[in-house]
């Protein structure tokens, strides 16, 4: 990690996020912003309507909308980047086990459709997005003693 991004707060509180529904935000963010970021130009219709389908669904609700707007902003730009890719996963992978992936493809969708005009870069983020949902490996469930115990001697009778 370089020294830059840990001098801007808003960074370290994206690629960090301390909270499960900081986390939904961010890879609801991301999405979005991923999407209008390929077509190499972000219009606020875009970006409005990230922030409008997080809302609306109620998704992240104790996050005011002004930090929804800074998250954008702070994502968007992160994209431009080279570690693109690496930004993205990072961002995906602490959701990975909560029920997000329909809201991620909807959303990614909503935003390629927000400027009337869905750039052939915006369809393959989208194809993109729909894999990592598909791919990233997922949390796993961790038993308690107890049912470990039990379980095999449940098999045995």
């Amino acid at each position: 990690m370089t020294d830059a991004k840990h001098s801007n707060p808003i960074e370290i509180e994206i690629t960090e996020p301390s909270s499960l529904n900081e986390q939904a935000a961010a890879a609801l963010v991301i999405v979005g912003a991923l999407v209008a970021v390929a077509d190499r130009r972000v219009s606020p219709v875009e970006r409005d309507e990230v922030i409008r389908f997080v809302r609306d669904r109620k998704l992240a609700p104790h996050i005011p909308e002004e930090r929804l707007y800074a998250m954008f902003d702070e994502l968007a730009e992160r994209l431009e980047e080279p570690d693109f890719a690496n930004v993205v996963i990072d961002t995906l992978r602490p959701v990975s086990n909560l029920p997000l992936s329909s809201h991620l493809i909807e959303l990614s969708e909503r935003v390629a459709a927000a400027d009337e005009d869905v750039h052939p870069h915006e369809v393959q983020a989208i194809k993109l997005l729909r894999l990592l949902t598909l791919v990233l490996p997922r949390a796993k469930q961790v038993d308690s003693r107890k049912e470990r115990i039990e379980q095999p001697l449940a098999t045995e009778e």
